[in-house]
């Protein structure tokens, strides 16, 4: 395993400049480029300003924040970075903006140099295969804000070496964070798995079963942080719709991600979460949550639809996710174990899912499940075979099935 000092970042937005903050609070150097003038030097201050904080909190010596901050080294140009032993690209999330970036650090970086990629949604090997040397390209998801959250998802593609997958789960180690290695497929773990809490609330409302405060009072009251439409105004409406499509789109239409019409409603009046004060919920100048949007609380159009009481709420978002985890699980995406962890992890959900799901009863999500298939046969709602066949034999995913 080869001994990381050094560490490039390209792109000192939020996540870029979250990525160097943890680096040099971990004794790294880091070597920090953004094509935007002042970028760098924005970011430089405001991790320095992160980490005043800390010294004022006690957690953090003025003259370990100080040397943290002169580890961070602004270069000029793009290559500058490829001299670091790793570097990461947190750019924004486009393919050919990717590639392209990649094709210049490939051409500038030594042989050893492993180049790693924040995309959350994007094929890993598409973008390796812009380098002449894909086994050096791994995917490296970090979550947002980076020094709060313990999640990175280690995502090597088809050709990436062992050894690279090793290098850095032992540099997510030095960080301070807890590595899931994901198999490259649309959407990882967390993303994948977390569709089914947003969309099946979405449909959930869309019907006119429940309005988005009931959906995410019931959710919150089984412990998780915050409701789906909540949650969705912090990530941003507009960023997860995209998310969304993109899984959906990676999926060759598959009916269980199709996103829900009343999240392009949303994000094209430009509702687009806490940062335009105004999503699902409109917010005041403090940040203080208000009311829901009252356009998307009305009843659903044509035959009357039972309302859901909060329990049958939880069972039908429960039993979504359950479904897309033991999916997950079944493509191979990653082990039952790593999919919990991951889901724990990097959305604060009370607990796995494949766990969760055990603890309520396989049986009983089934059921849930083909309960909504008789209503919507269109494919959403079919149960994953490895889900039936451990429902059936009484088995678990954490014990070799059944």
């Amino acid at each position: 395993m080869n001994e990381v000092r050094t560490l490039g970042v390209l792109g000192a937005g939020t996540m870029g400049a979250g990525i160097a903050q943890v680096a040099v609070e971990a004794g790294l150097e880091v070597l920090l480029h953004d094509p935007i003038a002042g970028a760098t030097d924005r970011a430089r201050d405001r991790i320095g300003g992160f980490l005043k904080r800390k010294v004022e909190k006690g957690q953090l010596t003025d003259e370990a924040r100080a040397a943290a901050v002169e580890r961070i080294q602004p270069t000029a140009l793009l290559e500058g970075i490829a001299a670091a032993d790793i570097v990461v690209e947190a750019i924004p999330e486009d393919l050919e903006l990717k590639r392209d970036a990649f094709r210049r650090l490939d051409a500038a970086a030594a042989e050893a140099t492993i180049l790693a990629t924040n995309t959350s949604s994007l094929p890993v090997v598409r973008i390796a295969s812009a380098t002449a040397r894909p086994g050096r390209v791994v995917g490296m998801h970090f979550f947002n804000p980076v020094p709060l959250m313990a999640l990175i998802e280690v995502i090597p593609g088809p050709m990436t070496n062992p050894g690279v997958v090793d290098d850095v789960t032992h540099l997510a180690r030095l960080l301070g964070k807890t590595p899931v290695v994901s198999a490259d497929t649309p959407g990882f773990i967390v993303n994948r798995v977390q569709r089914a809490y947003y969309l099946e609330a979405c449909r959930i409302l869309e019907s006119g079963a429940a309005t988005i405060s009931e959906i995410d009072d019931a959710m919150r009251g089984i412990g998780f942080r915050l409701g789906p439409f909540e949650l969705a105004d912090v990530v941003g409406t507009d960023v997860n719709l995209a998310a969304g499509t993109a899984i959906f789109e990676g999926f060759y239409g598959d009916p269980r991600f199709r996103p829900c019409l009343v999240q392009r409603r949303v994000a094209d009046a430009g509702r687009l979460g806490r940062k335009t004060s105004a999503g699902y919920y409109d917010y005041g100048e403090d940040g203080t949550r208000g009311e829901p949007w009252q356009a998307l609380n009305r009843p659903a159009s044509g035959p009357r639809i039972a309302h859901l009481d909060p329990a049958q709420i939880e069972a039908r978002i429960l039993a979504a996710i359950v479904n897309e985890a033991a999916s997950a699980v079944a493509d191979g995406v990653a082990s039952a174990e790593a999919i919990d962890t991951a889901m724990r992890l990097a959305t604060n959900w009370p607990d796995g899912p494949l766990a969760w799901g055990e603890r309520i009863g396989l049986a009983s999500v089934v059921r849930s499940l083909d309960a909504l298939h008789g209503t919507v046969p269109d494919g959403r709602y079919r149960v994953t075979p490895l889900l039936r066949g451990l429902a059936d034999a009484g088995g678990s995913f954490f014990t070799g099935h059944a």
